[in-house]
């Protein structure tokens, strides 16, 4: 990372694709994780939507440079990827059992075990979130016309093996009803929305069953339901924020960028109060103005 004319300079494709993969063995067979960044960083784990990996699902979050700078300047990354959905997966034998969700959770677990980690942030999309909030429950209580995004997705479709993500997602359509135990979770939790997203009355209702003591919602206009490929930049305040609350942002020292820093002209009024800062949180329509 450089200070290049008063804007972070970060090579974001080396950042993105000089990660180191581990083979984990759990308890439901081998996962493949994708580690980035200093293993003595606070951990977050990540993972993707049915049918993508962490390359289809995060890097046009990871590929923006200020995202870059926050996550990788204060977090090692562990990006795991369901079984069958690494590039060039084979076919997974028909005689392997389909594994449930609470399979999926526990192998997350056997991941943070792998890694001798212990308490860790999460980031997860739809059915990973679905998974990461399963597994924390467990671990952790402690109409928009086909974009370029929706078309790159129908591909990596066409490109999976189908009958490995159909397995995943035979887990996902059994998956059992988490509402009646969102209330005991205790871990902190920032829901991203698209306005346009099909899932918008499921995040809501979400929301409304959370502690809110311990739960934001933030409803990023302009886009769909991949809010991590669509619209990045609109993450990245209240992601700041969310951080804070944990003590765990620390600024980068090159960081100049008006949309990184936490600057009072790019930010919402309603952010600002104590209570705010990642713990509760009014439903905030975002949209990032470049011209901040």
């Amino acid at each position: 990372m450089g200070d290049s004319s008063g804007s972070v300079s970060i090579d974001v494709e080396r950042l993105f694709f000089g990660g180191k993969e581990h083979r984990v063995q759990t308890r439901c067979g081998i996962l493949s994780v994708s580690v980035y960044g200093d293993e003595d960083k606070p951990a977050l784990i990540t993972y993707p939507d049915v049918a993508l990996n962490y390359m289809s699902c995060f890097q046009g979050l990871f590929f923006c440079p200020e995202a870059a700078s926050l996550l990788l300047h204060n977090f090692c990354v562990y990006h795991i990827t369901p079984q069958g959905h690494e590039l060039g997966a084979a076919p997974i034998p028909s005689d392997v059992p389909v594994p449930s969700v609470d399979d999926l959770a526990d192998q997350v677990a056997d991941v943070l075990d792998f890694f001798s980690l212990g308490s860790v942030m999460c980031l997860g999309v739809t059915a990973g979130a679905y998974i990461l909030t399963l597994f924390a429950e467990v671990r952790g209580n402690g109409q928009d016309p086909e974009s370029e995004i929706v078309q790159a997705c129908r591909s990596l479709l066409h490109e999976r093996q189908g009958a490995n993500v159909w397995r995943f997602l035979q887990a996902i359509n059994k998956r059992h009803d988490l509402t009646d135990a969102l209330k005991k979770l205790q871990c902190r939790t920032l829901i991203f929305v698209g306005e346009y997203s099909q899932f918008h009355v499921d995040a809501v209702h979400m929301t409304t069953k959370l502690d809110q003591r311990y739960c934001a919602l933030v409803e990023v206009q302009a886009c769909g339901s991949l809010v991590t490929e669509e619209q990045p930049h609109a993450m990245l305040i209240p992601m700041e924020y969310f951080l804070m609350g944990y003590g765990l942002y620390r600024p980068s020292q090159h960081e100049s960028s008006p949309r990184s820093t936490l600057s009072p002209f790019c930010i919402s009024p309603e952010l600002l109060s104590p209570e705010s800062m990642g713990v509760k949180l009014k439903p905030i329509k975002t949209r990032i103005s470049l011209n901040a």
